[in-house]
């Protein structure tokens, strides 16, 4: 028999893991479709008590601190699935950028900038999405998928743009925001090279300013 399995959590452990795991899906949905939502409505859709809530997340700040780093970890999760595909570069980029929307890229920053102060761990990690994401782009150049004007801030800008598709039918919703990236997919494609973009492309000092963050250079990152 194998014993080397992870121990099994205590029956109070799993019921809090649960309890925390319904808590931020609830709180993604009720934030998403209401940013001023009080987070008594998120214990009420999560159906834990609100002081079990709030043994857990002493704000609604907080929690929101909190989504957003569940947000980032899956997309993140997202970036390195896309960069061992092997399979079509087109049709792995394609499935890069639609998993990605299905994380929520984007969808808390676009409601949520401003709304508290992002921590060292949050900067840290977009650093790292941004670099997965500069990796996945120049390999579908590489490969003759993707126009050479597009740039990493264009993608990720797109995301942002893309998630205020957001509506009371959650299915419309994702089908409205599918539809568009399709659309997006098609405009940035190689084959579409002879046609112009307007304008120069958003610089990150632009893309960071947008969404309060303040991101540290590659080499702080790196500890050098």
């Amino acid at each position: 028999m194998d014993n080397t399995s992870a121990p099994r959590l205590s029956g109070r452990q799993a019921e809090a893991a649960r309890n925390d795991e319904l808590i931020l899906e609830a709180a993604r949905a009720v934030f998403l479709a209401d940013a001023d939502a009080p987070i008594a409505a998120v214990a009420e859709r999560a159906g834990v008590g609100i002081g079990a809530l709030y043994r857990r997340y002493r704000s609604k700040e907080a929690l929101l601190e909190t989504l957003y780093l569940d947000n980032l970890n899956r997309y993140l999760a997202e970036t390195e699935i896309a960069l061992v595909d092997d399979g079509d570069p087109c049709d792995a980029f394609r499935r890069y950028m639609h998993r990605s929307l299905d994380a929520g890229l984007g969808s808390l920053s676009v409601r949520f900038s401003g709304a508290f102060p992002l921590s060292d761990e949050i900067e840290r990690l977009f650093k790292i999405a941004e670099v997965n994401n500069a990796r996945i782009i120049e390999r579908v150049k590489a490969a003759g998928v993707l126009r050479d004007d597009i740039t990493g801030a264009d993608i990720l800008q797109f995301f942002h743009i893309v998630q205020v598709l957001y509506y009371e039918d959650d299915d419309r919703s994702r089908q409205l925001r599918h539809r568009y990236l399709s659309l997006f997919l098609i405009g940035i494609h190689a084959d579409s090279a002879d046609s112009p973009i307007h304008g120069p492309p958003l610089s990150w000092e632009e893309f960071h300013a947008l969404y309060g963050l303040k991101i540290r250079s590659r080499q702080a990152l790196r500890g050098e």
